[in-house]
């Protein structure tokens, strides 16, 4: 059937294995599993997000990886998976949002955008010539919704959450987030429980030069990219 090439189906895009499984798809997920870990946290007022930066040299200059960004003043976006493929479907939502606020008049939801983000991403897993996309983006926001968290998959599924990790170490910061979440929680313990769950996860010591943190309050709704000192600050108040 597939002119001697064995298992075709495991290198194509748009043929299914006899289970029923696209494996460039799984393939594309498993990128995704193998990325330095994020952690997302909110309560009724406020939201945050945590990740984890890998330094693979001495002579990197730290400063300049980043794995969250800023997507519109009231959304950021962390990312897990391929960095190449992340910034140019950030690029796409920062688009999208703007487009948003040009046609309505008003800032984008972000069920909104991650829907937008997901419908692009499904395209490129039923279509032959290209690849599945090799990223998850980890959206937080505050609009009229309230405080959102959303992941979108390589799939195509984009899924809300009241707490959430993706990346390396998922799991162990998952079940940590089960234990302890509540939506009752003050802006300072919404921190600690973001960087508990990023730093208990991990298979290094949490710094200021190996973390990178965001929030959005309630009082503003702005997005605010925490600064090293301001990071540092956080980590020492972590029991």
């Amino acid at each position: 059937m597939f002119g001697g090439q064995g298992r075709a189906y495991d290198r194509a895009l748009t043929v299914f294995s006899p289970e029923g499984r696209l494996f460039q798809v799984e393939y594309a997920l498993e990128a995704v599993r193998r990325g330095t870990l994020a952690v997302a946290v909110k309560s009724k007022e406020d939201v945050c997000i945590a990740a984890q930066i890998k330094i693979s040299s001495s002579l990197m200059d730290a400063n300049s990886i980043d794995k969250i960004f800023q997507v519109d003043e009231h959304i950021g976006v962390a990312i897990s998976g391929l960095h190449a493929d992340s910034r140019s479907l950030i690029n796409y939502a920062r688009v999208q949002a703007q487009s948003f606020r040009l046609t309505y008049d008003e800032p984008v939801r972000l069920n909104m955008l991650a829907k937008a983000v997901a419908d692009l991403k499904q395209q490129y897993t039923q279509f032959g010539g290209v690849r599945p996309w090799g990223c998850a983006l980890f959206f937080i926001g505050i609009d009229a919704m309230g405080t959102q968290i959303y992941t979108t998959s390589p799939s195509g599924i984009y899924r809300p959450f009241k707490a959430y990790a993706l990346g390396n170490g998922e799991a162990n910061a998952r079940q940590y987030l089960i234990d302890n979440w509540n939506a009752g929680m003050t802006f300072d313990e919404l921190v600690s429980a973001t960087l508990n769950a990023l730093k208990d996860s991990i298979d290094e010591e949490a710094t200021k030069d190996n973390i990178r943190l965001a929030y959005i309050k309630g009082e503003d709704k702005k997005f605010h990219m925490a600064d090293k000192v301001e990071v540092e600050g956080f980590l020492k108040k972590l029991v």
